[in-house]
């Protein structure tokens, strides 16, 4: 085998022929979890699109942010929630519940730490602790809004 990698149009071209094995590995590679209830044309194109990112660069944060809050903004589709609470990584929410501290961490992959584990939301983090459904923003007294 070479020991050059494969071009991006190589990569690209590829997925539609990988075995949904190879295809679960790959998206595993480049993913923290795995999306329920999916189609592989799904799996292609988000690794697609994954994969011209890692070649190409991504799109600024701040683009980023302004696409979701126009999202937000403009869709007709309500989702029945507010604004999504947007935290810098490296912040840390502390909570003290049955007198004991909690410490969660802003992950820069958009996960939160919480005791060594990561969860892919505060309200993850907040049932992990409560051992009930709680609102992640509401148990830690964060709150959405505009900028």
């Amino acid at each position: 085998m070479s020991s050059k990698s494969p071009t991006l149009a190589a990569q690209l071209a590829a997925l539609p022929q990988l075995p949904q094995d190879r295809l679960w590995a790959l998206w595993d590679e480049h993913f923290p979890r795995r999306p329920k209830r999916v189609h592989r044309r799904y799996l292609e194109a988000r690794l697609a699109y994954r994969l011209q990112e890692i070649a190409l660069g991504g799109l600024p944060p701040a683009v980023k942010a302004h696409l979701a809050d126009c999202g937000e903004q403009h869709s007709k589709i309500k989702v029945g929630r507010g604004p999504e609470v947007r935290m810098m990584p490296g912040t840390t929410l502390i909570r003290e519940r049955d007198q004991r501290e909690y410490r969660v961490t802003v992950l820069p992959d958009g996960l939160y730490e919480l005791n060594g584990q990561r969860y892919k939301s505060l309200s993850a983090a907040a049932r992990a602790i409560t051992g009930t459904h709680w609102s992640g923003p509401a148990f830690f007294g964060v709150k959405g809004g505009r900028k």
